[in-house]
């Protein structure tokens, strides 16, 4: 016994060892986690957003930009957009094989798309628009079979479009604009339903999508066999040639600008003053601001990164300051081909002419060569997106939340019946309605929607929106109407009464959006046959609204949730005009008072 004892004692020590060891192996990342630890590892530089991912924690679940399925606690959403991080796609990304949403649009990377991401087949929706990503597109995104969206565009990406691509049966949304690419768009599969607005800006592609004929098509037979290898070796003795000859040009500029810096010393123009450098004229609006042109141009030409405040669809927004202490928000949009400026000289003169109490109010812009620059009110609430999802602990109270829907409605109803011509704004969601310092709602971006001269149909096939606000027909055909306008202000009212985004992962993990997840708590009957008179249990409401809301009054929100799923109505026929909307609204919700939305002058 005495030896059994001495010999167990004498292994002590091992067993601690070992047992740290388990422990050690029990509490270190999981697989995703290490993934996005290497992620992160390529990325040179960034705002900082992705500080927060400590490789000590056990998973990364509360890593800022994460999403993970709450059962498995697997990665299903990765959101780092907006946030200049430049560096390499590292391909442990396409370890992350239960990732459902990957976002890393308007940043700095730079490299290709690495192909592991065809591994992920999990995916509906990739976002990696406004990067510098260059090379091909790889032909392993055809194996993403759940893939709805897909937005490679304002990239440098060159090559053929793969035709595994028109295997993806889901696909909803393809955008591939703005790049390099050359040859035939393909024609099987889904490439049928996308049309010219999917592959803009590729000068070297051609096809019926761009009613642009292929060489091959006008009697010019490309090159087979032997002659295919010749061009090709051609091709590489040029290439070869055409990037050393580059480099000897780029090394002459670099020492041409050092030499300039040395002489001329810290002179460059920065930011947006590069736009204004060239030639510059101010167009304003209203005559009510007290600045020339010569005083704004000053301004423009002092702004920088640091001015940044968001980006939109359409565009970077910067913080505009005057001397006078006056705040605007200046949009930056970049001109895309030559009939740029006769376009949006036309649609900026008719939405100049607008103003109204509940849209953002467009002051004037700047027309330089590169660009066109949009000067609006800056609105210190900043948007409803920001309010609603990152405030933390201070979250809008009740009443408020009824005023915001009250006042996005009269601006988006005003858009669709007391304009001239009637206009679609075909991007309604949380982070395009602005508030101001008393929490009223503002209507913003419908700058660049596609303005109606058709009285009759009113209808668009410029493909535009947010995935989880777009109606079902909009993602199917590409039309927009009123009608789809009215769908994603049912989806943004339902989004501001539960505070869910309306692709929140508890939706993401059933199969559903957050359209679907109010109907099956409702009633799917009743989703499905709009019986207007239902009315919501209370057990059931409280499930929907907002469990942290303060003040929250058991009339208006039936009304509210009666009034949105009219709006989310699968079929178009079903869902009320916008102007219905407003006078259901102040009927059953507000006090009954006198409507301001007819008020064509209403400031």
């Amino acid at each position: 016994m005495g030896i059994l004892l001495k010999d167990f004692q004498g292994s002590l020590p091992l067993y601690i060892l070992l047992l740290c060891c388990l422990v050690d192996i029990c509490q270190s990342l999981t697989a995703d986690g290490e993934a996005l630890v290497n992620f992160r590892t390529s990325i040179i530089s960034s705002d900082d957003v992705l500080g927060q991912w400590r490789p000590e924690d056990p998973d990364p679940c509360g890593w800022k930009g994460v999403i993970c399925d709450q059962k498995t606690m697997r990665v299903i959403s990765l959101n780092v957009s907006n946030h200049k991080l430049k560096g390499l796609i590292s391909p442990d990304i396409g370890k992350l094989d239960h990732l459902k949403f990957l976002d890393l649009h308007y940043n700095n990377f730079y490299g290709e798309i690495p192909p592991e991401l065809g591994n992920c087949t999990e995916l509906q929706g990739l976002f990696l628009q406004n990067n510098y990503l260059s090379g091909f597109i790889p032909t392993g995104l055809g194996n993403l079979s759940n893939l709805q969206t897909l937005d490679i565009s304002s990239n440098s990406l060159d090559g053929r479009i793969p035709t595994s691509l028109g295997n993806l049966r889901n696909l909803l949304n393809l955008n591939v604009s703005s790049n390099f690419l050359a040859g035939p768009i393909p024609t099987d599969g889904v490439f049928d339903q996308f049309g010219s607005n999917s592959f803009v800006g590729n000068s070297d592609l051609c096809g019926k999508q761009i009613n642009k004929l292929c060489k091959d098509e006008v009697g010019n037979q490309q090159p087979t066999g032997s002659q295919n290898v010749k061009k090709n070796s051609g091709r590489l003795l040029i290439s070869a040639s055409a990037t050393v000859g580059a480099l000897l040009l780029v090394a002459l500029m670099c020492f041409w600008g050092c030499f300039l810096y040395k002489k001329l010393g810290k002179n460059d123009a920065k930011g947006i003053a590069k736009d204004v450098s060239g030639g510059a004229s101010i167009v304003m609006f209203h005559g009510d601001l007290p600045y020339s042109s010569k005083d704004i141009i000053k301004k423009l030409e002092a702004l920088n990164d640091e001015h940044i405040i968001g980006a939109g669809g359409f565009g970077t927004v910067y913080k505009l300051s005057m001397d006078d202490g006056n705040v605007f928000a200046l949009k930056r949009i970049v001109k895309l081909n030559e009939g740029f400026d006769r376009f949006f000289e036309r649609e900026l003169a008719i939405l100049g002419s607008i103003k109204h109490k509940y849209l953002v109010n467009l002051r004037g812009y700047c027309n330089s060569p590169t660009s066109k620059l949009l000067l609006y009110d800056y609105l210190a609430g900043g948007s409803l997106d920001e309010a609603l999802h990152e405030n933390g602990d201070e979250q809008l109270a009740w009443e408020t939340r009824v005023k915001i829907i009250m006042g996005a409605a009269k601006g988006l109803a005003y858009l669709h019946h007391d304009c001239s011509p009637r206009i679609i704004h075909r991007d309604i969601k949380s982070s395009n309605i602005l508030l101001d310092g008393n929490s009223e709602a503002r209507v913003s971006d419908f700058g660049l929607a596609k303005l109606l001269e058709d009285e009759e149909s009113h209808i668009t096939t410029i493909v535009a929106g947010t995935f989880g606000y777009l109606a079902p027909e909009y993602m199917q055909s590409g039309r927009a109407t009123e009608k789809t306008d009215v769908y994603s202000f049912g989806v943004l009212m339902l989004e501001v009464v539960s505070r869910k985004r309306p692709t929140d992962a508890s939706f993401i993990e059933k199969g559903l959006n957050i359209v679907g997840w109010v109907c099956h708590v409702m009633s799917s009957i009743y989703c499905l046959s709009f019986v207007l008179n239902y009315l919501v249990t209370e057990d059931r409401q409280r499930e929907i609204i907002d469990g942290e809301c303060e003040g929250v009054e058991a009339e208006t929100s039936d009304a509210l949730l009666s009034v949105a799923i009219q709006c989310v109505s699968p079929s178009p026929e079903d869902r009320p005009t916008m102007d219905r909307v407003v006078k259901t609204l102040e009927s059953e919700v507000m006090t009954p008072c006198p409507s301001d939305f007819y008020d064509s002058a209403s400031d």
